[in-house]
Order: structure tokens, then sequence, then C-alpha cells
């Protein structure tokens, strides 16, 4: 497996993290001692949990919750006016999360991949319009956060 693909798997186990950590109120910790124990590389109920990067996951899911007034001051800032972080919808509101954080600090990671892959999360879960709207606050992130990399946001 490639560090693509696992990086990619990773992704997604972190947005899942991140949702399971919001609906069940568990701590960092054990969200990821969880997931890296009983999800990631795994078969369940018929499903197969791709091996991940166990510590690019661990960034993420740390990060964005280290991070997390910081990261939903930018989601918020990009959505849509009258439309705040609060009221979208919770593995939605996980996936922007874990964008926004990468596009923040994982200078690392190119701000096109960051953008794409999260694009590719959300169809896991969607398929109407929430790729687009990701792709959109994502993009509007990334040209704040990485203008020499992306160009200025404009407004």
């Amino acid at each position: 497996m490639s560090r693509r693909e696992k990086r990619a798997a990773a992704r997604l186990a972190a947005v899942q993290a991140l949702y399971e950590m919001e609906m069940s109120g568990k701590g960092v910790h054990d969200a990821m001692a969880e997931f890296e124990a009983h999800w990631i590389g795994r078969e369940i109920d018929g499903v197969a949990f791709r091996p991940a990067d166990a510590p690019f996951f661990r960034d993420l899911v740390a990060g964005v919750v280290q991070e997390q007034r910081l990261i939903d001051q930018k989601v918020d800032a990009a959505l849509s006016k009258g439309w705040p972080l609060a009221r979208v919808e919770a593995v939605l509101r996980a996936i922007l999360r874990c964008g926004a954080y990468e596009l923040a600090r994982r200078p690392d990671v190119p701000a096109k991949v960051v953008i794409t892959e999260y694009v590719d999360v959300t169809h896991a879960f969607y398929s109407d319009d929430e790729p687009g709207m990701v792709n959109a606050v994502l993009d509007s992130i990334g040209r704040e956060v990485r203008a020499e990399e992306l160009g200025a946001r404009a407004g």
C-alpha cells in the first residue's frame, strides 16, 4: 500500500474518530486508541478499513482538537453567511475541521492535494452538494492560509 493510500485512509479514519468523539463525548486519547486498536486495518461486519499512516492520523485528530477554536473561526468565515459551522451536520463538520487543520498546519502536504483528498472523503458519505461545498470552503481557507501556494483570496 502506498504512502498516499495510507494517508488517505488516515484522513478518513480521523474524520470518523472526530465524529465519534463529538457523538460519544470520548476524549482524544481514548478515541485515537480505539480507532488504532479496533478499526484501522481491520475488517468489521464485512467492511474493510484500510491500513493508515498512524502518526498522520494521530496528528490530524490531536491537531484538530488542540486548535479547534482557531479552525472553527476559519471554517465559519469561509461558510456562507447565515450558515455557521454549528448548523453543519456532524460528519461534514469533522471533514471541514480536518481539512482546515491540514491546510493551516501541514505545509508538507500541497494545498491542492489536501482539498482533493477531503472532497474524496466527502464523497464517501455524501452524493449531493456537500462535496462541492467542502471544495469551496477548503479552497477559501487555503487561499487565506496558503496564499503563496494558491493565490490570495478575492474580496
